[in-house]
């Protein structure tokens, strides 16, 4: 089983963020600027929540508002689910699938090292699936050969 640390070390180690006084404007464009459809809110080294393309069409777009005057703390999700480098990616997966979220931050002593998405999560996963295959596939043939 492949750890949240093992995904983030195929990955950039860069990690996106905005602060809570950024405008969504700002945000979004450094979202479009970076292909990423989800950005973590940081406040000094504490984050504060995550903003995603959903929360910018459900509260800047649908309500009328404008995205060069509306601040990220305005929209952005407070309440937000996290994990741990230690954690297996399908206990992530788990998450992501129950509360209909598309990225997960990850958190070491409350601090953020990275943000894990459901297709970095998927991925892996079909990986994992092919390798066991090719086991299976490598042991049956084995298998015939005597």
């Amino acid at each position: 089983m492949t750890t949240v640390a093992e995904l983030l070390k195929q990955k950039s180690a860069e990690i996106y963020s905005v602060s809570p006084n950024h405008t969504v404007f700002d945000a979004i464009k450094l979202m479009d600027e970076y292909g990423i459809g989800a950005l973590a809110v940081v406040s000094g080294e504490s984050l504060a929540g995550i903003l995603s393309e959903r929360d910018y069409a459900r509260k800047v777009i649908l309500k009328g508002r404008s995205s060069k005057e509306t601040k990220v703390k305005d929209i952005m999700t407070a309440e937000v689910f996290y994990t741990s480098p230690e954690e297996d990616i399908n206990a992530c997966m788990v998450v992501m699938t129950e509360h209909h979220i598309r990225h997960l931050p990850v958190l070491e002593n409350s601090k953020l090292v990275g943000m894990i998405s459901l297709g970095d999560v998927v991925k892996d996963i079909i990986k994992e699936q092919k390798d066991k295959i090719k086991q299976l596939e490598k042991n049956i043939s084995w298998g015939e050969s005597y």
